[in-house]
């Protein structure tokens, strides 16, 4: 497959890769039990856990959490007024996107206080178990510190394709524009206003230049990972694709993403 020969270009000492065609067929590339850091990638299993629990009636997107206006649907979707790190506020809820790694440790705590239960152990029974996942207990960080293998990582790409564990508009909130209005930042990619982000992934929208494809139409979502680390869907090709490396977020990610996902939609949107 010429998508993923690509791949042995990349300056990077470990690679895995998953992609799923428009029959749901999925193809996996490199060593399948080797886990990786996803890095930020873990906010989107964060968000899936949240969406579950709201559905579940655990939790609410209403639900005030945080500064005065600010609501567990603004947390997920980047738009709290929180800064990337450190707890005090740096804006009003939903004036601007504001990528926030404190914003999703806030969920977390907020899931944990409500069901009771561990955050990890609330994301085991609500996502993993129901999608066959199996990993290393997973701790640390809501916002970036779990550890996938890129087959039991395809499970979860399959499952932001086509969500078996949320409702149907719970889904489509959760991959399309959430106070869709709002500039912001991408971290280490650039400024974009607007910079629409659903309830977790990132929107691709008119970004550009952009860590997806040029050729990503607008409506694709996901998110990508400072350790080297990316998911997406794009509903229009009807394909998804998702990458593990062991090298941290930098130029050379720039360099080599937008061309791989090219040839991936090349190879697999057909």
């Amino acid at each position: 497959m010429r998508a993923f020969e690509l791949l042995g270009e990349w300056p990077v000492d470990n690679v895995a890769a998953a992609v799923i065609d428009r029959q749901g067929e999925i193809h996996l590339h490199g060593d399948e039990s080797r886990e990786f850091r996803l890095a930020s990638v873990t906010k989107v299993i964060t968000a899936w856990a949240v969406l579950v629990a709201c559905e579940e009636g655990t939790v609410s997107l209403t639900d005030a959490h945080g500064q005065d206006g600010c609501t567990v649907r603004h947390l997920l979707a980047h738009a709290g007024g929180y800064p990337f790190e450190g707890d005090a506020p740096v804006g009003v809820p939903g004036a601007r996107r504001i990528y926030s790694n404190t914003g999703y440790e806030m969920l977390a705590s907020h899931l944990e206080d409500r069901s009771e239960m561990p955050f990890w152990d609330y994301v085991d029974g609500a996502v993993f178990e129901p999608l066959g996942i199996v990993a290393s207990p997973q701790h640390g960080s809501a916002a970036k510190d779990a550890r996938l293998d890129i087959l039991n990582l395809s499970l979860f790409l399959a499952e932001i394709r086509r969500s078996r564990l949320l409702a149907r508009d719970t889904f489509t909130s959760a991959v399309t524009p959430q106070f869709d209005d709002v500039e912001g930042i991408v971290p280490g990619v650039g400024r974009f206003d607007p910079c629409p982000w659903g309830l977790g992934p990132e929107v691709h929208g008119n970004k550009h230049p952009h860590w997806m494809s040029p050729n990503n139409s607008a409506a694709s979502y996901g998110h990508f990972g400072g350790s080297g680390t990316f998911v997406w869907v794009d509903p229009i090709a009807d394909v998804a694709c998702a990458v593990l490396t062991d090298r941290e977020f930098d130029q050379w990610a720039l360099a080599h993403w937008p061309e791989f996902s090219s040839a991936v939609l090349r190879e697999f949107a057909r």
